[in-house]
């Protein structure tokens, strides 16, 4: 019988006893004394997030296939039980077996977002795993980063002994062997990471150095071991219909945050919009079949026990078998009570009749997002929306029923005027006006229109990684302008707005952009006591300011510049397939707003893509 690492007093004291006792269903079990490698999947986020993470349910499936390898979950100890740890002596454990993180062979970290950063240093500090990388020892798990925020890795290069830079299915089983025959032999620690550098995707920040300008900007990055590359190119599946999927993912216990049977329909985006660093990372579109995800959906919904399904995409209206597959999940399950969730679609005719289909239009709200509220910023952004898309789209939706509409912008973009900001008020208010312009009887009540600005961030791997930022009081002075102007609309009684928390925003602008030098300020952030500054209500601005202070770290230096063109970014060395110079091209196209196509309308030569006689031939990753 399994032995719960927390007693059962402790497990009164805590909120949600269940977030660490595992044994949910189809968790994998296996005897610990015929796998070669325990691996740890770490989502540093409390359990309700990281649950419903697709990316670890999918290389949990994938690792556990293996039968020399068990891999385990651990989340971050919410804050009353990460007080009794510490008190307590506790090490972290994993949830499968309970046993210490510390004794496992791999610790990987997936890293979705800036403001997880402390609670990384949490994972590693209660494990009893050294934070700098340099410090441990040949007993001491190999800590594996991957994820979005890998794309620029430098911030955390100091905790991390290698990251995965790429789609996770393409050389993690190379990894493992490589660790399986060091280990066969007597290797070292320093020799399996030699052997990881050589393999593709592969980043080992040990084993580079950096040399700074007298401005602060970088001279040159370098490798400084004969077994790293200088570039390190970004791993990419290209047959996703034959690559892993979960059919039966694990069940949590308690209601987690995305709650449901996930369809991941497609990766990559076309659109080419210039704030996101998704649609450029996960460049090319790659589908799945739709017979397979027609047989995962009957698999994964009878595996589970879940009532809904959700499609998951970036652009859910781009992929080409969509109105095939959404049909098909109406007429299998809508009649067994099973819900289907439709995020990422544009608001056109066929959408609306299919949300009208699964949704109950009198509770369900839809979401536009313009990003900007003036067309010139639009085409600034090359987000591929008019003002006259957005206001049919609207006034479909409200000859369809709905009365309930929320709107997504950001403020803070490069070029962006006093006037462009008033434009986002303006616009939600002939959003409500298209709504009482229908006849009394087709109107259903009152009309709520709800908008939220956060602010823009400039990303690595995006058109607007020269992009200045702003400081605190400027955010909240152009929140104010937007404010201001709400309440200057004819339908104000009809609309709402909310905006994004200004000093969050400064802060994971320096993480997003940052280097090295970085690492010493989450160190010491973490050290004054910042943890799950994600969450409202642990955010500490004033201890993030000290940190800064007392690290000598000018946060003007990485958020108030726009770069320069020949500038040397931390994240150069990694190859994403589009090239710098077509990010830098973009750049300017965006400073004369002038629109790019999408990607099935014309290529724009990113650099994704391998042609031959002007055919795709393949992809260039």
């Amino acid at each position: 019988m399994r032995k719960l690492a927390l007693n059962d007093e402790i497990l009164l004291k805590i909120e949600k006893p269940a977030r660490y006792i595992g044994n949910e269903v189809n968790s994998v079990m296996k005897d610990p004394e015929k796998v070669d490698i325990r691996f740890a999947m770490c989502f540093p986020d409390v359990y309700e997030i990281g649950m419903s993470h697709l990316g670890i349910q999918i290389l949990y499936d994938m690792f556990n296939r293996r039968d020399d390898v068990w891999c385990q979950r651990v989340y971050s100890p919410w804050v009353d039980l990460d007080k009794i740890m510490r008190e307590e002596h506790i090490p972290l454990f994993a949830l499968e077996s309970q046993k210490p993180i510390k004794e496992f062979d791999f610790l990987g970290i997936t890293i979705q977002y800036e403001m997880c950063y402390t609670n990384i240093l949490q994972i590693l500090d209660l494990s009893g795993i050294p934070l700098s990388a340099c410090d441990r020892g040949e007993t001491d798990p190999i800590v594996i980063g991957g994820g979005p925020c890998t794309y620029n890795p430098e911030p955390l290069a100091e905790f991390f002994d290698l990251f995965y830079i790429g789609d996770g299915e393409t050389v993690y089983d190379q990894l493992l062997d490589a660790y399986k025959e060091n280990r066969k032999n007597g290797g070292s620690r320093k020799e399996f990471l030699e052997k990881a550098a050589k393999l593709k995707g592969i980043y080992v920040p040990g084993f580079y150095e950096v040399s700074y300008k007298e401005d602060g900007t970088i001279a040159s990055f370098l490798p400084v071991n004969p077994h790293a590359k200088t570039t390190i190119q970004k791993q990419m599946v290209k047959n996703l219909t034959d690559t892993y999927y979960p059919k039966a993912p694990v069940v949590p216990f308690i209601k987690i945050t995305q709650d449901r049977v996930v369809l991941e329909i497609q990766r990559g985006c076309i659109r080419g919009c210039r704030f996101c660093q998704a649609g450029m990372i996960y460049r090319p579109t790659r589908e799945r079949n739709v017979e397979m995800l027609k047989q995962y959906a009957y698999q994964m919904l009878k595996n589970t026990g879940h009532e809904e399904i959700s499609l998951s995409s970036l652009s859910s209206s781009d992929y080409s078998q969509l109105k095939e597959l959404v049909t098909f999940l109406i007429e299998e399950f809508k009649g067994n009570g099973i819900n289907i969730s439709l995020p990422s679609l544009r608001i056109d005719a066929f959408s609306l009749d299919v949300m009208g289909k699964v949704q109950d239009i009198r509770k369900s709200s839809l979401t536009f997002a313009p990003e900007a509220g003036s067309q010139r910023m639009r085409d600034v952004i090359n987000k591929g929306l008019t003002e006259e898309m957005i206001l049919d789209g609207a006034g479909q939706a409200f000859e369809g029923g709905w009365n309930k509409v929320k709107l997504y912008f950001m403020l803070g973009l490069p070029t962006e005027t006093k006037e462009d900001m008033k434009e986002i008020p303006r616009l939600a208010d002939k959003i409500a006006r298209r709504y009482y312009e229908l006849p009394k009887d087709r109107r259903n009540g009152k009309c709520q229109i709800t908008t939220s600005t956060s602010f823009f961030i400039p990303k690595p791997f995006t058109p607007f990684q020269w992009a200045r930022m702003y400081n605190n009081d400027e955010y909240i002075a152009r929140a104010a302008i937007v404010k201001h102007e709400f309440n200057e609309q004819l339908n104000r009684k009809s609309l709402k707005y909310h905006w994004h928390d200004a000093e969050v925003t400064v802060l994971e602008g320096v993480f997003a952009r940052g280097d090295r030098k970085l690492s010493k300020v989450i160190r010491e952030a973490y050290r004054l006591g910042c943890l799950y500054d994600s969450w409202t209500e642990n955010f500490d601005n004033e201890k993030w300011m000290k940190a800064f202070e007392n690290t000598g770290i000018e946060i003007g230096f990485y958020n108030l510049r726009e770069r320069d063109a020949d500038e040397i970014f931390p994240w150069d060395f990694i190859d994403i397939g589009v090239t710098k110079e077509f990010l830098y091209q973009e750049w300017q196209h965006a400073k004369k707003g002038e629109v790019t196509p999408n990607c099935r309308v014309k290529c724009s030569g990113c650099g994704v893509m391998k042609y031959k006689g002007g055919v795709c031939v393949e992809s260039k990753n």
